[in-house]
């Protein structure tokens, strides 16, 4: 990548740029739209199934504190209770715990998508640098990062207030319930604190996400300098790009004069133009321009076209159309093929008949050519 050169960074960045960008693992993230997910979805979890939880942690302490004489004298029912306990918790809070993942995994997907790419997940060692690190703790990022940190404190605070100022009464008669019904309302008390909570991150979230696509966009942003080095990168340099065009257009003049032998007429103007027409009446519906060219090039066809004993056929009107009408290896225009059909049974009479018309000029200068293909 080029230097700045002083040069401000004013250019949207291009497609080549974003590609990389997200090779490397730099993608647009809101770390407080990912928390607002999560509280969201640990509230609907606990919603839709905090009754299922709640019942499968009674059975297991019902069946903790209700020991049979068995198990009692038996030394090892300790460890046994304890795995059997782990195990049935686990996969009593399996839903709740693989709705947080997905929600985990999901979440950053809708801002910047993921990036698998090995330099997004590789070890960077330009992260350990102490100087850049103390440039993002006391740059602007790093005093928006406070700027938010102070934010979400703030309002998470205020969220926990409002919650124990209307459920002071609730928290503390949690004690005197039932073991049953006290978990049922302390799930009720937390559901409502976590939704308290996302409404104040909320407010973070829409300040937030606008701000790191904005920011991502700009960190990316290029100086035009750096434009023409990707273009000249991309697309090649000027010079290069030039000697491949010619290439490309000597490859294609030699595979259209190795064309030529095969016409069955070259229709001349008669220096200017050159035409060569092949038809085949089994194959073809009407005559294919097989080679064009004009001044020189059309001294080349005349050239091969004498060489392979290829009839040239002077009618400047018919191929000064043709030249214009019809590209190489298309089909003449069906305003043409009355003229056309003129030329080409005067060619195959001639050659029926073995007449030397390599040594005579051919000509055909009236054919009938519509006004509106004609051309000066």
């Amino acid at each position: 990548m080029a230097q700045d050169d002083g040069q401000e960074r004013t250019e949207e960045a291009t497609p080549k740029r974003q590609r990389e960008a997200r090779e490397k693992g730099q993608i647009a993230r809101s770390r407080e739209l990912n928390t607002l997910l999560m509280l969201l979805a640990s509230a609907a979890g606990l919603m839709f199934l905090g009754e299922d939880i709640i019942a499968g942690i009674e059975a297991s302490i019902d069946t903790a504190l209700t020991p049979t004489r068995q198990q009692i004298f038996d030394t090892n029912y300790p460890v046994k209770l304890f795995q059997s306990t782990v195990a049935d918790m686990l996969l009593t809070l399996s839903p709740f715990f693989s709705i947080s993942v997905l929600v985990a995994l999901l979440a950053p997907s809708l801002l910047g998508g993921w990036s698998f790419s090995l330099k997004a997940i590789g070890f960077k060692w330009n992260k350990l640098d102490p100087i850049k690190g103390m440039g993002r703790v006391f740059g602007w990022q790093g005093v928006m990062e406070l700027v938010k940190a102070i934010a979400k404190f703030t309002l998470v605070l205020i969220a926990a207030i409002v919650v124990l100022w209307f459920f002071l009464d609730e928290f503390l008669g949690l004690g005197s319930e039932p073991v049953k019904k006290g978990m049922v309302h302390a799930a009720e008390l937390i559901i409502w604190a976590f939704l308290t909570a996302s409404l104040g991150l909320s407010i973070v979230a829409v300040v937030d996400v606008p701000f790191q696509i904005w920011n991502h966009n700009k960190q990316l942003k290029m100086t035009r300098q750096e434009i023409k080095d990707e273009f000249k990168d991309t697309e090649g340099k000027p010079e290069i790009k030039r000697r491949v065009r010619e290439v490309q257009m000597e490859m294609s003049r030699r595979r259209m004069m190795a064309e030529v032998p095969k016409a069955d007429v070259i229709i001349t103007n008669p220096t200017h133009f050159a035409i060569a027409l092949r038809y085949d009446q089994a194959k073809m519906a009407a005559p294919v321009v097989v080679a064009k060219g004009a001044d020189l090039i059309a001294a080349e066809i005349r050239r091969v076209a004498t060489e392979a004993n290829v009839p040239l056929l002077s009618s400047p009107a018919l191929a000064r159309s043709i030249y214009y009408t019809t590209e190489l290896n298309e089909e003449i225009p069906a305003g043409l093929y009355k003229a056309a059909a003129m030329v080409l049974a005067y060619v195959f009479q001639i050659r029926k008949g073995r007449r030397n018309y390599r040594s005579r000029r051919l000509s055909m200068p009236n054919v009938p050519i519509p006004d509106e293909l004609k051309r000066e």
